[in-house]
């Protein structure tokens, strides 16, 4: 794929016309102000923060979520992370099923270990969601991190269970709510050069946000 790169947006058409489609005008609000970029920096990320940011809240049971895995995030790494133009943050966000909340909880004791091991397990519970309840789940965690990565999953269960990564769980939903994001995930906020551009619902497509940022061939 070639490699492209980032121009400013010729006008604000660009981002009126992703308002139609469940996002909003931009405020050119800062992103260090933007309630959804509280505490961004202790955020999964893939890329360095300082461009352009792709700001997603997540749920792991969500189709939706695991469709913009599939058919979005490898083009937006390709385009966006590997070059250098800017950064994929996630916030979890568990509003979908009720398996999410539970699996949201290992991902933050995940995280806190082995960012690498806390990507695998975000796209293991997307590749494999139907295998999932609320029930199974922790111990399906430990059972693919025992597997699959250097980590104890028993011990993440075990702090899943407990809830030990309370405050890193409400401090995501916090953001969602003081953003007023609503109830459906993913939702993807667009930041380009640190200001805010827009907000979308969805799966959407790479062109989608490429449009947004102002991406050209």
């Amino acid at each position: 794929m070639k490699r492209r790169r980032f121009l400013g947006l010729a006008g604000a058409s660009a981002v009126a016309g992703l308002a139609g489609c469940g996002g909003n005008e931009s405020t050119g609000e800062s992103i260090e102000d933007h309630p959804a970029a509280t505490d961004l920096e202790a955020q999964p990320r893939q890329g360095d923060l300082g461009g352009h940011v792709v700001l997603t809240f997540e749920d792991p049971s969500c189709e939706r979520c695991a469709a913009f895995h599939e058919n979005t995030v490898p083009e937006m790494r390709s385009a966006l992370v590997d070059p250098g133009l800017g950064a994929y943050v996630v916030r979890t966000y568990p509003v979908i099923f009720p398996w999410g909340e539970p699996a949201t909880y290992a991902l933050e004791a995940t995280f806190d270990r082995d960012e690498d091991a806390f990507w695998s397990l975000l796209e293991h519970y997307f590749a494999r969601r139907g295998q999932f309840n609320q029930d199974n789940v922790l111990r399906l965690t430990a059972e693919y991190l025992d597997s699959e990565t250097g980590l104890d999953g028993g011990q993440i269960a075990a702090d899943a269970e407990n809830r030990t990564y309370e405050e890193q769980v409400q401090a995501d939903i916090q953001a969602a709510e003081d953003a007023g994001l609503g109830q459906t995930t993913p939702v993807v906020l667009l930041f380009r050069d640190g200001n805010f551009v827009t907000k979308v619902n969805g799966s959407v497509s790479y062109d989608v946000i490429a449009e947004a940022l102002g991406e050209a061939e």
